[in-house]
């Protein structure tokens, strides 16, 4: 292993540059040739005529974060290639999301996901729930920004308060200049950036190991490859049941009814252009997740007999990937700068389109009820001026985030915490159409109040390794040197006396999250519908239902009085 501290050279940050560089004339662009569409709708939704290919690029970079660019290789390195399973949950999730959200929610003509809700239910239903979406994605991008320029810092030496300003206003500038229109074309260059930054560390990290003979051979030997454990047990980290079942709910969550996702969909030309997007965005969820799987295994075999983290050359395991691209590409000038452009695309995306589906459903949800009257061209510099505020908001979240400590690790797990329960709640107004609002409300906030709960009692109470499963390490091939070693590994500590919960509900897989939200979340509200309502009222709530809302249409066909324009 080549210890010596790389830093990086003109051409890497002339390399690094060029992505933001790019993203901004994008914004540019889109700013002087929509300059005369002056509609809120065209700035928000793009006048919903966007094509497919571009709006599937948008939507696999939007949640492809700098997190999954260097914590998905990392987890593969210490846990093993199980992570591939994660392509059966992502291929489950896009087909519940294509085949039962989307043409729901595009055929109702809204613009806000949460829009949805008002008219399924109740004005107060929509509020909470977009309240909770807006303070869950101002925390959670706030840490997609924090926390893979920390990793880079620390490593590369790469500027860490630079970097995050800058990430701020890049994003910030490209999304009040042009638009959604903007966002997706931007996106849609930072997934080209994420892809060929990945071929690079792979191409070269098999070259650097010795070959893909090598690669295999030490990968088996360390049981990387071991991918499928059939263990039923629900308290095991990564199981097939844990990312098949309990990602499919995690990622139907964070994607199936998330305002992103769902703002793209319904910008595109029509129905079917919007769930062709979907699908070839699985595409490029599954070539990320074969390129983030195939690094782990590479970075691996480059380090089996000298783990940088067990030795104290890294701080923590989500600074092994630049460290390994550091070594193997550190000689070669510019190619370190496209890594770190690669982990900033994600990071870039992900911030875009938090921005632009928080000014949306601002918008949407409240200032045009504040003031009704609002004309396009007002609303039009509104929806400027909220991407203005939420930019200076999620980046000033990224700032708060270095003073959090261990909470970042919490703040991670929010959008498994809400995704859940916002799952549920839409699935109770779409699949049963008797539910009232009070059992909406109801399931919604005892759903999130029981999914914070196991997440926090298992921040607290870490489950123990053996549940974990992490394979083992070795450092029996480090050289003795002189070099100062980042840290040393922490002497154990007593840990807090464990109690039953601790050892079975807070252990649970974290995979899981949001599936406990979701299950509170559909059962209780349907519980507190049957104890407030009658048959006769859930036959009138049947019957007031517009068709658009409800999937299978079945349901009403008998009772409906509306049709779906």
């Amino acid at each position: 292993m080549n210890l010596l501290r790389r830093t990086f050279q003109i051409l890497d940050y002339v390399v690094f540059a060029g992505i933001f560089v790019i993203s901004s004339g994008i914004g540019v662009f889109f700013a002087i040739k929509e300059r005369k569409k002056t509609t809120s709708r065209e700035f928000l939704v793009g006048g919903r005529q966007m094509s497919s290919g571009p709006v599937a690029l948008s939507l696999t970079a939007s949640f492809m974060s700098a997190i999954t660019v260097l914590g998905a290789p990392s987890d593969v390195y210490r846990f093993g290639a199980s992570f591939v399973i994660f392509s059966i949950a992502y291929t489950l999730m896009v087909m519940l999301t294509a085949e039962l959200f989307v043409p729901v929610f595009y055929r109702s003509g809204i613009t806000s996901a949460y829009e949805y809700l008002e008219l399924r239910f109740c004005k107060a239903v929509r509020v909470v729930a977009t309240l909770i979406y807006i303070v869950q994605t101002i925390v959670y991008t706030g840490v997609v920004v924090y926390a893979p320029a920390l990793a880079l810092n620390q490593v590369t030496r790469f500027n860490l308060w630079g970097s995050i300003f800058a990430t701020g206003v890049v994003c910030t500038f490209y999304c009040t200049l042009g638009g959604l229109k903007a966002v997706v074309w931007s996106d849609a260059f930072q997934m080209v950036v994420m892809v060929v930054g990945f071929l690079t560390v792979l191409v070269q990290g098999t070259k650097e190991t010795g070959g893909l003979g090598v690669v295999w051979d030490r990968a088996l030997n360390g049981s990387r490859l071991n991918v499928f454990n059939f263990d039923l047990d629900p308290l095991k980290r990564h199981t097939f049941w844990t990312i098949s079942v309990g990602g499919m709910f995690t990622w139907l969550g964070i994607y199936g009814v998330n305002q992103s996702t769902i703002q793209r969909c319904i910008s595109c030309k029509s129905e079917r252009h919007a769930k062709k997007a979907l699908y070839l965005n699985l595409l490029g969820l599954l070539v990320i997740c074969g390129c983030a799987a195939s690094s782990g295994i590479i970075m691996y075999a480059f380090y089996y007999n000298c783990d940088p983290w067990t030795a104290g050359y890294v701080r923590a395991p989500d600074q092994l990937m630049p460290f390994f691209v550091m070594e193997i590409l550190g000689k070669l000038p510019g190619l370190p700068g496209l890594f770190v452009a690669c982990a900033f695309s994600g990071t870039l995306s992900s911030v875009a389109a938090s921005i632009n589906a928080l000014a949306t459903v601002t918008y949407e949800d409240f200032v045009k009820n504040c003031f009704r009257n609002i004309s396009d061209r007002a609303g039009t510099w509104m929806s400027k001026g909220l991407c203005v505020v939420f930019g200076a908001a999620c980046t000033a979240m990224a700032v708060s985030a270095s003073y959090m400590g261990g909470i970042v690790q919490a703040a991670l797990s929010i959008h498994g915490m809400c995704g859940g329960p916002m799952l549920g709640i839409f699935s109770l107004g779409i699949l049963f159409p008797w539910t009232n609002s009070k059992g909406a409300a109801g399931g919604l906030l005892l759903g999130v109040v029981l999914s914070f709960w196991t997440a926090l009692g298992a921040f607290v109470y870490p489950a123990p390794s053996h549940k974990t499963l992490p394979l083992p390490l070795s450092t029996a091939g480090c050289a003795p040197t002189n070099v100062t070693t980042f840290h040393s590994r922490p002497v154990p500590t007593p840990s807090l006396p464990r109690s039953t919960l601790a050892n079975s509900w807070y252990s649970m897989s974290y995979l899981y999250y949001s599936a406990v939200g979701y299950i509170t979340t559909v059962i209780l509200g349907l519980l507190i519908t049957l104890f407030t309502g009658t048959l006769l009222s859930w036959v009138q709530t049947i019957e007031a239902i517009n068709i658009c809302l409800i999937k299978p249409k079945k349901y009403i066909i008998l009772l409906h009085r509306h049709s779906c324009v």
